[in-house]
């Protein structure tokens, strides 16, 4: 029975990791690329005689937009949670931007949210709603609820949320930071 992954008596590591991926973000990264290649089309392509202004704003604009919508999207197709005897890191994307620590001396407590959606927050991506807390939130499912001790909600989508959840309210139990409040 010791090797059940729901076991409560197992052992914790010293460091737990999860992950989140969305792989529709993967077909908007193609549309923003799209649209970068739209705009180099335009500038290599066009005989320049039809004025230039409006062709640069053309150019630029395909390419900005490619831009916003390439990387935008890039940098939520996962999100990546640390979990370590001191702190909480969530990591965005590849490049792991925006970044947040929350050190756990900060965290009251944590709940498993078996159906998180982009609709509850507004979309994808890293959210802030006044009346819920923030969320980062790649993908509909499961994920953690953190507490924090000023009040506040943190949102994580994360698979394996229950067992991340298990990890925090084991490191708060044990008085390591975050439980001696």
């Amino acid at each position: 029975m010791r090797d059940h992954p729901h076991d409560e008596s197992l052992p914790h590591p010293d460091v737990w990791t999860g992950r989140a991926t969305n792989r529709a973000q993967w077909l908007l990264a193609l549309g923003g690329a799209a649209f970068m290649a739209l705009g180099v089309e335009l500038a290599v392509d066009s005989a320049w005689t039809s004025g230039v202004a409006p062709l640069v704003m053309s150019v630029v604009g395909c390419i900005a937009a490619g831009l916003l919508v390439l990387f935008g999207t890039l940098a939520f197709v996962h999100v990546d949670l640390k979990l370590d005897k001191e702190s909480l890191e969530v990591r965005c994307g590849h490049i792991g931007v925006p970044r947040r620590r929350i050190p756990l001396d900060t965290v009251a407590g944590a709940e498993f949210a078996p159906h998180v959606t982009p609709r509850q927050w507004g979309g994808w991506g890293y959210r802030w709603r006044p009346e819920k807390g923030t969320a980062v939130v790649v993908r509909r499912g499961e994920g953690v609820v953190l507490q924090l001790w000023d009040g506040h909600t943190f949102t994580i989508t994360v698979d394996n949320a229950e067992a991340a959840v298990r990890v925090i309210r084991d490191r708060l139990r044990q008085g390591t930071p975050g439980g001696a409040h």
